[in-house]
């Protein structure tokens, strides 16, 4: 595309997202509540959808199966199973799937990754997603809790994971199953998975051999503050601590059917940042060539800046997470959170007082999770 072309497009697409343009600057609407932030995410989330079908609508019917009809869950019977998530599988797939119900854009995550399924042994049937990737190298909330300086978060933030997605499914979110997913995600069976996977890997920069211990997960709220991490415990302890917003910067606004062209456009017209040679060539990422390609265009890279801040989580794993990521203590000393006893805690705390004052969980049809329609199964 000319570049007139595609400044048009740019301008015309944030506007239709719902944000308003004004000295150099974009602007969410104002009154910000969360469905104000579910609209400006809906574009977004409608493209990620469309680019899904072509791949997944034909398992669609298969998908469903694994999705409860209220009447299939007994709460005082749910008893959740990790399932790791391996590539190529058929639970990546089911995954994926998954993630497209969600109400802002899931990413796939960055670097590493670790994902799982949550199922209930008393049905088969799916309760919720766990997402971990790698963090974001700055995040202010974040490193002032920690305490470090720049040079000991370039080291030790190997041992940080984020869960870029995390949440339960209709009918276990009436019963407020995205609390249990939350608590999971702290599991001991999580720490294990992640040393398993990574223990032993060797850095592409230094080329150092990782230890595969996990001393904390971040996480930031989708809408604004809230209402699952806030106040979540176990045995009396905060395992999800609140430590500041956002600033409100980030991509979404430009990954429903922008993205492509933009790519395209810093390609031909930019010149990527110098990286070094062991990470090879190119934008360092996304973000760097949404930056360069509006720069080019003579628009503002604050347009990066969306306003829509986030509240941000971290979760210590240890007794002295801080300690151990400021470099201050070598070893880690792990909190004991087994699966099985986190999802005691679980019923008796929230599960069932919610099952006995709410029973919308026993009108949810499994069909209604349906996307597309319906599809071919594999035998068809």
């Amino acid at each position: 595309m000319e570049a007139d072309q595609i400044r048009d497009l740019i301008v015309n697409n944030l506007t239709l997202q719902g944000f308003l343009l004004k000295d150099g600057k974009i602007l969410p609407p104002e009154n910000l509540g969360k469905e104000n932030i579910r609209s400006l995410h809906q574009m977004a989330v409608k493209h990620k959808i469309e680019r899904g079908k072509k791949e997944l609508w034909r398992k669609e019917p298969h998908f469903l199966k694994k999705i409860a009809s209220g009447k299939e869950v007994v709460p005082e019977q749910i008893s959740p199973r990790l399932v790791e998530v391996l590539p190529d599988s058929e639970e990546e797939l089911l995954f994926r799937y998954i993630s497209l119900h969600w109400s802002i854009p899931v990413s796939s995550g960055y670097g590493r990754r670790l994902r799982f399924l949550v199922c209930d042994e008393q049905n088969d049937k799916l309760i919720g997603i766990i997402g971990l990737g790698d963090p974001v190298f700055s995040l202010a909330a974040r490193d002032q809790w920690v305490g470090w300086d720049r040079e000991t978060r370039r080291y030790r933030l190997k041992y940080v994971m984020d869960a870029f997605v995390l949440g339960a499914v209709p009918p276990y979110s009436f019963l407020l199953g995205g609390k249990l997913v939350a608590m999971l995600a702290a599991s001991n069976e999580v720490r294990a998975a992640f040393g398993r996977k990574y223990s032993g890997a060797k850095s592409v920069i230094s080329g150092e051999e990782f230890d595969g211990r996990l001393a904390m997960l971040t996480t930031a709220s989708a809408l604004g503050r809230s209402s699952i991490y806030n106040r979540l415990k176990y045995c009396e302890r905060h395992l999800y601590k609140s430590v500041g917003f956002t600033r409100g910067s980030g991509e979404f606004h430009f990954f429903n059917g922008l993205y492509n062209a933009i790519f395209a456009y810093a390609a031909q017209h930019s010149t990527p940042t110098a990286k070094q040679e062991s990470w090879g060539n190119g934008f360092r990422n996304r973000r760097e060539v949404i930056r360069k390609c509006l720069q080019s265009l003579g628009l503002s890279a604050d347009w990066l800046y969306h306003g829509v801040a986030r509240e941000i989580f971290v979760v210590p794993l240890a007794e002295n997470t801080r300690e151990f990521l400021r470099g201050e203590d070598l070893d880690l000393v792990a909190y004991d959170q087994p699966a099985a006893a986190l999802a005691s805690y679980f019923r008796e705390r929230w599960l069932l007082p919610r099952a006995g004052r709410d029973r919308r969980y026993r009108e949810f049809d499994a069909s209604s999770y349906c996307l597309w329609g319906r599809g071919e199964s594999d035998d068809e």
